[in-house]
């Protein structure tokens, strides 16, 4: 064998010279456990002094290793390529590369890479440009295609990628981003190069690139080496600076889990290993709250961590470490996913409360069907991987989630069902929204009153950051603020939940500002109509005002009686009216709205808001009716407080809809 290395080493060499500077890095053999199986040849050349052998017999170990593999690439011959990895992957080519969604068409780094680029002063643009996302792709372009030019490209990015991004040692809150602090010139690039998540990110994806890429000429033994000791610095930094909560944490720990499981030949690899098994375990009862939801109150990130926890699983079922998962780690999965089915649509999409974006059929029909192998007995995924064919629906309509703050009123699973889902619950962690109270709902086919979104997360432009302000504020959700401020972050609390019977019924109360208390009551009527209570305590003074997210399209008004109501063609409409104890009080307004579903994509459409002036400490109370229908165009409806005067454990109002008799809705706490 030490012939046949030796014969490789002068081509391998010269080779390496041709596609970018690379150098054959010898401390590598120091950060490897030459004792591991399999490289008795690797350390017999080392010990030798010769490296250059030793680094050719550590690349023929890696190219013909058998039993190591990751989740997404099992089998690097039996890959595929869709259209738009392959235009990445073209077009990286000539370095415009695929950052992100929301920044398209992708900008070109110029022929020279600069990395520090930055178009637009959004972090997320920047953070994600070094997650490398067309890597994987050129990979891929390698592999079904043969061409070269993919490996040798993929080649010259990374080693530059390296020169050009040292490492330089930040303090853990810079990588958070304080725009206020000033930093040297490496110490500002290194903030964003090398966030933990987003070396994270390179460690889990060096993985697949490795396994696509490595019987490449392009991947030379020195080549090898600078890998290796790149992705060891990666591994490192992370165990130094892991993030202190939240997704990222849960995203590095399976990163590292990942990394130490298929580098099993570094020495630390072990530990890495342990650690994120370690984290996960401690997180997922820290992170998972009891009823199933994930303390960050955002679908979008419920379902990534969802995502986080079951591929940790798959990685310890390739490798053979199940068992250090417990019995409750599998529970806490399936509950969440148990509660991701019950906030979503018939059409398997989400709210898109806080900084949710609107996950597609497609990627969730996948994702039940990967979730139904590890719980082949759950009647409810088997429903929803198989869009009804196998499997049932669970036996009860109507859901709290009482822990988390979300509640779900349904009168049915089907694409014609009526079905409102209310955030009402903790503050939340960073991606949760100012919007306690806040819902969205569905009925026949159509999302109604559906939440801002997020559309941008922020950065040092002001127009960045003037956007962030505007799709957080609270005054853009479907709930009550006073004087178009944001609402304290202070946890909401259920005063009563009443799941059963024709009235169905939610009372959340919030201390939404000093000296201003929201109580919001929900009377979900005979399956068929929503009736809202809003009351506005203490001796805070301002003007109240209610909010509604108006859908897109053909929504009209009226200022006499208080009402909008859609006209619709999808037979999916709907009759808003508000009503308060002196009408002549009350003001209607109509602004400009935007609704944001995907990142840097708004819609734009009208912000409907109801006010009165509170001047002293009588409270301020608004009654509202929402009347789902098929037909377009405005309906007889009415509605009054039939109490004398504000109560703190009592509500009785009179509500009629139509043709239909006076409702007498009411609760004593």
């Amino acid at each position: 064998m030490k012939r046949h290395i030796s014969a490789a080493i002068a081509l391998m060499t010269s080779i390496a010279y041709t596609i970018c500077a690379q150098d054959l890095r010898t401390e590598v053999f120091d950060l490897l456990d030459l004792d591991h199986p399999g490289l008795a040849v690797v350390k017999s050349l080392h010990s030798e002094g010769d490296d250059k052998a030793a680094a050719v017999a550590l690349l023929e170990w890696y190219r013909t290793r058998k039993g190591i593999c990751t989740p997404d690439i099992k089998d690097p011959g039996d890959i595929g390529i869709n259209k738009e990895e392959q235009k990445w992957a073209d077009e990286a080519l000539g370095h415009t590369f695929f950052v992100h969604y929301g920044y398209q068409p992708s900008f070109n780094y110029g022929e020279d890479i600069d990395w520090k680029y930055w178009p637009v002063q959004d972090n997320e643009l920047r953070w994600q440009l070094h997650r490398h996302k067309w890597f994987t792709p050129m990979g891929k372009a390698y592999r079904t295609s043969g061409d070269e030019k993919y490996a040798e490209e993929w080649a010259r990015q990374y080693i530059d990628w390296i020169r050009k991004n040292p490492l330089v040692k930040v303090s853990r809150d810079a990588y958070e981003i304080n725009d206020n602090i000033q930093y040297g010139k490496d110490a500002e690039n290194s903030r964003f190069a090398w966030r933990p998540l987003e070396t994270s990110h390179r460690l889990q994806d060096q993985c697949l690139q490795f396994q696509l890429f490595i019987d490449s000429p392009a991947f030379t033994p020195e080549f090898l080496t600078e890998f290796l000791v790149n992705y060891h610095r990666h591994a490192v930094h992370i165990m130094g600076n892991w993030s202190a909560q939240g997704n990222h944490l849960l995203f590095e720990a399976q990163r590292m889990l990942l990394a130490g499981s298929f580098f099993p030949e570094f020495k630390e690899a072990e530990s890495w290993r342990r650690s994120g098994v370690e984290i996960l375990n401690r997180e997922i009862e820290k992170q998972v709250l009891p009823d199933g939801g994930h303390y960050e109150l955002d679908p979008h990130y419920h379902l990534a961590t969802i995502e986080i926890f079951y591929k940790s699983l798959l990685i310890a079922d390739l490798n053979g470490f199940r068992n250090e998962f417990p019995e409750s780690y599998m529970d806490a999965v399936e509950s969440m996913i148990m509660f991701y089915a019950n906030i979503c649509y018939p059409d398997y999409t989400n709210p898109c409360f806080s900084d949710a974006k609107l996950t597609k059929k497609n990627n969730m029909l996948k994702n039940y069907r990967k979730w139904l192998v590890t719980f082949p007995e759950n009647s409810t995924i088997r429903y929803f991987a198989t869009e009804g064919k196998e499997g049932s629906l669970p036996g009860y309509l109507t859901k709290g989630f009482l822990d988390s703050g979300f509640f779900v009123f349904r009168n049915g699973w089907g694409p014609d069902a009526l079905q409102m889902v209310i955030k009402a619950g903790p503050a939340g962690e960073w991606h949760a929204q100012p919007d306690f109270g806040t819902f969205e709902m569905w009925y026949n086919g159509r999302c109604l009153f559906q939440d801002s979104g997020s559309y941008i997360y922020g950065g040092t432009d002001p127009e960045v950051i003037e956007w962030r302000r505007w799709f957080r504020a609270t005054s853009h959700h479907n709930t009550l603020v006073m004087d178009d401020k944001d609402v304290d972050k202070v946890p909401s609390r259920t005063l009563l939940w009443q799941p059963e019977g024709e009235v169905q019924v939610l009372i959340t109360e919030h201390p939404s500002y000093e000296g201003l208390t929201h109580r919001r009551s929900i009377f979900f009527v005979d399956g068929e109509y929503f009736v809202i209570v809003d009351e506005a305590a203490g001796d805070a003074e301002g003007s109240i005002n209610i909010h509604w997210q108006m859908p897109h399209g053909d929504v009209a008004d009226s200022c006499k009686d208080m009402h909008f109501h859609t006209n619709f063609k999808d037979s999916s409409n709907f009759h808003l009216q508000c009503f308060c104890p002196d009408m002549a009080k009350m003001q209607m307004k109509k602004e400009q709205g935007w609704q944001s579903s995907e990142y840097r994509q708004k819609t734009e459409r009208t912000d409907a808001s109801f006010s009165q002036k509170k001047a002293d400490s009588t409270p301020v109370r608004f009654i509202t009716v929402i009347y789902p229908k098929h037909h377009a165009g405005k309906e007889n409806v009415s509605a009054k407080f039939t109490d004398k005067r504000y109560s703190n454990d009592r509500l009785s109002i009179s509500v009629k809809v139509g043709k239909n008799k006076k409702r007498t809705l009411s609760y004593i706490l």
